[in-house]
């Protein structure tokens, strides 16, 4: 078999990677070892720079429709169980009032996509069902990845089906999105460092008919989408999308303890069945490279993070995001050398950053659960001042795990072959998030006059240079792109508010919505430009 692009697991990384390629007319292969997707909670939010992505390629609506409903409020609760008053409430908006604020708002502050839950046992079927409907894309289920050689042209790799027959496929690039214990990195001898087996925990899934309806259960906590447990093991438990499955990870030794645990939780005798139950490892662990030669790594498989706050998979969304547009720009010619080197330059500095945000937010879940005192459950002034004392402290510690916007839309790409670097920039800020068009950043959401989004009119096949004054002749830059036979759109859209937010006349965006050069006139040697962002900086092939 002959294609252009070899992908190694079709879990929602490597399905995504898919769906673009296929989108973008490059064909590809996608080896996926299960014979369907499996019915496990997994990830159980996109956040919004996900939900920007998935808009890009058509998802974001089907997404939506399949998820939690846009109604449900979001909020964070810590309390004791179910039946009684909750310790702490941290109240965040449903994706209804989300949507709501993003449309009153032109600030560029504010996502065009907000976050949507939606568990990893939804989306999965979802995006195989999209990619299956493409004709660039070929998913080969019950088929295991053996090993792969490289050679000057491509990539050969082996497989084996489900009867044991063996095959060899070849490809110009092979992707591995084969998870954390990935046989393509293994390959490669690409180590992972950092903390590992940082700790362990049970996840159940839970499916229990009546519990959303009953809340709030008499002066227990209302709705909401986490709730965590202060006193005993570390336990939490998370609404999945369908309202009536939960998740409970507890740092419990047995299955029946976790049977004993949703029971403590809920307070109240409520049918219920535990559908699946198993150990997991807490990691902080991030890849030595992130491919090598024709062969690349996204998702885990480059990325293990402790899922409080929620990066793990939205960040290999991220990865699949940044690769495919320089594997479809290569393959079409008009990508040069650096292009695909800028993956492992851009993604891996934001492997780290998420790293550490993980690293930061379970610090701040650990800092609050030390605080939990013995009488904190009793009914007497002391268990009332436990109490008061950790809702302070939580109020504080906690949000550190919930309120990640700057992590989900601030990351900015530093010192990238392909982006035109300025020294300084922004300061990079978990929780804030602060608008810029700095080159490397994500442009900024903004309405336009006609009351579309601005991101809607940047193609994503193609960069864009975006006028905001409505006064420069962009003939030099569109000239030095043809003669490169890379695409480039011009957006001239002259209004005060996205020039007060994007700081320049001249924005060049990239396919994938990063600045990739900002000036109040193009350069004299807009040819070098064109080359540098394409990758060609050392010339034309």
């Amino acid at each position: 078999m002959e294609t252009q692009v070899i992908i190694v697991g079709a879990g929602p990384v490597g399905l995504t990677l898919a769906i673009d390629l296929g989108r973008r007319g490059i064909d590809c292969v996608l080896i996926e070892q299960k014979a369907a997707p499996q019915f496990l909670p997994k990830m159980e939010r996109c956040n919004a720079r996900t939900m920007e992505i998935f808009r890009r390629l058509g998802l974001a609506d089907r997404i939506r429709a399949a998820g939690m409903p846009e109604d449900i409020p979001m909020d964070i609760q810590i309390i004791r169980s179910m039946a009684e008053p909750p310790i702490l409430r941290l109240p965040y908006p449903s994706v209804a009032e989300a949507r709501v604020r993003t449309r009153q708002r032109n600030d560029g502050g504010l996502p065009l996509e907000p976050y949507q839950l939606i568990s990893q046992y939804t989306l999965e079927p979802l995006l195989l069902e999209e990619a299956e409907r493409l004709p660039t894309v070929r998913v080969m289920r019950n088929t295991t990845f053996l090993d792969f050689t490289e050679h000057s042209t491509g990539v050969s790799a082996t497989v084996t089906d489900a009867g044991g027959m063996r095959s060899t496929l070849k490809a110009c690039y092979l992707v591995g999105c084969d998870g954390g214990s990935s046989r393509v990195r293994k390959q490669l001898g690409i180590r992972l460092q950092g903390e590992g087996d940082i700790a362990r925990l049970r996840q159940g899934l839970f499916y229990c008919e009546q519990l959303y309806d009953r809340l709030p259960m008499g002066k227990g906590p209302g709705r909401g989408r986490h709730y965590l447990v202060a006193g005993g093991p570390p336990t939490f438990m998370i609404m999945q999308d369908s309202t009536r499955h939960w998740t409970v990870h507890s740092a419990v030794e047995s299955d029946a303890e976790m049977l004993n645990m949703f029971e403590r939780i809920v307070g109240a005798p409520l049918p219920y069945e535990m559908l699946y139950c198993a150990e997991w490892r807490q990691n902080l662990l991030l890849a030595e490279r992130y491919g090598k030669g024709r062969v690349f790594l996204a998702g885990d498989a480059v990325h293990l993070v402790i899922p409080t706050g929620g990066l793990g998979m939205n960040t290999g969304v991220g990865d699949a995001a940044d690769l495919a547009w320089k594997l479809a720009a290569t393959l079409e010619g008009w990508g040069g050398p650096e292009l695909l080197a800028s993956y492992e330059a851009e993604r891996r500095q934001i492997g780290e950053r998420v790293v550490g945000a993980s690293r930061y937010a379970s610090l701040g879940y650990r800092a609050w659960l030390a605080e939990v005192r013995p009488e904190i459950g009793d009914d007497t002034p002391a268990g009332d001042s436990a109490r008061a004392h950790l809702a302070e402290i939580a109020d504080v510690e906690q949000r550190k795990s919930n309120e990640m916007i700057g992590a989900e839309l601030g990351y900015r790409y530093v010192d990238s072959p392909i982006i035109a670097n300025v020294p300084g920039g922004p300061q990079h800020d978990l929780r804030v998030y602060q608008p810029t068009s700095w080159p490397g950043a994500r442009l900024p959401h903004m309405w336009l006059t006609d009351g579309s989004a601005i991101q809607d009119r940047l193609r994503p096949d193609r960069y864009t240079l975006l006028d905001v004054s409505g006064k420069h002749d962009p003939t030099p830059l569109a000239r030095a792109f043809a003669a490169l036979d890379a695409p480039l759109d011009v957006l001239v859209a002259p209004d005060p508010a996205l020039h007060g937010i994007y700081e320049r006349d001249l924005i060049l965006v990239r396919p994938d919505m990063h600045v990739a050069w900002r000036g109040d006139r193009l350069p004299e040697a807009a040819k070098d430009l064109a080359a540098l962002v394409t990758g060609r900086r050392g010339g034309m092939d």
